[in-house]
């Protein structure tokens, strides 16, 4: 009798032992299961990560790059100089320039209407200048001088390359007999825009109409280029 219940025994505490174990190698295998997928998961999202932050460094590498593209361009738009003619050339000096006549060599008609004198000037120098504005003109005589009143033309800038030319008009009414005061006129004194020394040629026009003091009279001159 007491080896049977010894036997009984004996087998109860194998069966417990083996039960034990069946339960201790399954809960060793659900471990290992869930510590085999944590690092997977860790690993894809970290390679998500990686490259989530790989494409936005790249758009911010791009976003740079134009940022740095627009600068420069807008660096050389605005480091462009110069006097707004586009050549830099200074102004034009009386010393540097030429004096004639143009519209068939300084004649006028003998016509009483008004008429138009061209005058010319020559860059005679090696370099390019300029010229902007109404010239003094004064037409002289053997009892006087007459300062012609201007224009209402808007002046505009020339620049005249090395032996180029540009002109502007002067507009006079002949004097003929009956029609007022006679203003003999022998020569036309010429003081380029800006400048203080003159040019003087010979006026090939005769008699003009002396209207000195007339508000908007008949002799006047224009800008030069215009």
């Amino acid at each position: 009798m007491r080896l049977l219940h010894a036997a009984t025994a004996l087998a109860a505490t194998s069966a417990l032992a083996l039960a034990l174990t069946a339960c201790g190698n399954g809960s060793g295998d659900d471990a290992s299961g869930d510590q085999s997928s944590a690092p997977a998961s860790s690993s894809s999202a970290t390679a998500a990560a990686g490259a989530t932050a790989t494409a936005e460094n790249a758009g911010a590498t791009e976003d740079a790059g134009s940022g740095t593209s627009g600068s420069d361009s807008s660096t050389g738009g605005g480091t462009g100089t110069g006097s707004g003619d586009g050549t830099g050339a200074g102004r034009c000096h009386t010393a540097g320039l030429g004096f004639s006549f143009g519209s068939g060599d300084g004649k006028v008609s003998s016509s009483d209407d008004q008429q138009q004198l061209a005058v010319v000037l020559k860059n005679k120098t090696s370099v390019a200048c300029t010229v902007q504005g109404f010239p003094g003109v004064d037409l002289k005589s053997s009892g006087g001088s007459w300062s012609l009143t201007r224009s209402g033309a808007t002046p505009k800038k020339v620049t005249l390359a090395a032996g180029s030319t540009a002109t502007f008009t002067i507009s006079f009414l002949p004097w003929t007999q009956g029609s007022g005061t006679e203003f003999k006129a022998t020569s036309v004194v010429v003081t380029p825009p800006n400048e203080t020394t003159s040019a003087t040629l010979a006026w090939p026009g005769g008699s003009v109409l002396l209207q000195d003091g007339a508000t908007h009279p008949g002799t006047y001159t224009g800008p030069v280029g215009g």
